[in-house]
């Protein structure tokens, strides 16, 4: 690590806490503001589950389409009407502490998206204790692949995730495409209340799965690797939006701020928002309301209309 790299490290709030701040700080559930942490993560998954249904009950889609040989790699494809190759794409990428969560209960943009013409893929990948943190880095970067070459002449890929999901979607942007033999038509990323420095984490309970090594969460946090300056931008039109839920937690905040920061160091076209009076449940579940501000600036950085 080089002197700055160093400086910064000391200078790591984090680092100040006990183990139990940590633990509050890196459980979102515990800064929900309207509901129990218990009821707010059901609500949660039945909205996702309500979501997933009125998708595949109203959508035309291919469901369960494998993009590996696992057992686990699998997306599914929503459509817009007037389906042709020359599609917008918006992958998304489920939360959980890489231990949780589904495909099969994410479909949370799906309906809004579409009736925008914007083609949805929500992918599934395996998560800990089955897969490491590496092997759902490459599952992910396989997925994006598999959706290029599919459809070759798509007129743009964005990439969102939430929580765990924008830690890997974010991780895309260190992808080493040129040994999968396909640059994708990456041309936005919308990274939703994530993290980006693992080290914290190691700290906590949801490690316990997931057996991080400070080498492990070194090598999986775009924060440090894009500090190292092993990530330039290949487009420059590419944008690059990380929000925040105004009831996050604080190092959420620091983490999303700080990785916006870095991005802008580093030469990315990037946009930081905290959106008003949402929790870290709430800022991705209302993705299936068309007038929801996030919905509309997904939109609208699609449709390049800012």
């Amino acid at each position: 690590m080089d002197v700055l790299g160093e400086v910064r490290a000391a200078e790591a709030p984090w680092k100040k806490m006990s183990e139990e701040e940590l633990e509050t700080q890196y459980t979102p559930s515990r800064w929900v503001v309207r509901l129990g942490a218990e009821e707010a993560l059901r609500t949660y998954s039945q909205m996702g589950n309500e979501a997933t249904k009125k998708a595949q009950a109203t959508r035309r889609s291919l469901l369960h389409v494998p993009y590996g040989d696992g057992e686990g790699e699998k997306l599914d494809i929503y459509f817009p009407e007037g389906v042709s190759e020359a599609l917008l794409f918006c992958v998304f990428l489920h939360g959980g502490n890489w231990q949780e969560g589904s495909k099969d209960t994410s479909a949370f943009m799906v309906n809004p998206l579409t009736a925008q013409g914007v083609a949805v893929v929500v992918v599934a990948y395996d998560i800990a204790p089955k897969a490491t943190l590496d092997q759902m880095v490459d599952q992910v970067t396989r997925s994006i692949v598999f959706l290029q070459k599919r459809y070759p002449r798509n007129e743009g890929i964005y990439l969102s995730g939430h929580s765990a999901g924008a830690h890997l979607a974010a991780m895309m942007l260190l992808a080493n495409w040129i040994k999968h033999g396909v640059t994708p038509n990456l041309k936005g990323f919308f990274l939703i209340s994530g993290l980006y420095n693992l080290e914290p984490i190691m700290h906590t309970s949801v490690n316990a799965p997931l057996l991080l090594t400070l080498e492990d969460a070194q090598r999986n946090s775009p924060q440090r690797l894009l500090e190292a300056g092993l990530s330039q931008p290949v487009d420059p039109s590419c944008h690059i939006l990380v929000v925040v839920g105004q009831h996050d937690s604080p190092e959420f905040h620091r983490q999303s701020r700080e990785f916006y920061q870095a991005l802008c160091r580093a030469g990315w076209k990037a946009s930081f928002e905290e959106l008003h009076d949402v929790d870290h449940f709430e800022i991705i579940w209302k993705l299936t309301q068309q007038d929801y501000r996030l919905t509309q600036i997904i939109l609208k950085t699609i449709f390049q209309e800012f």
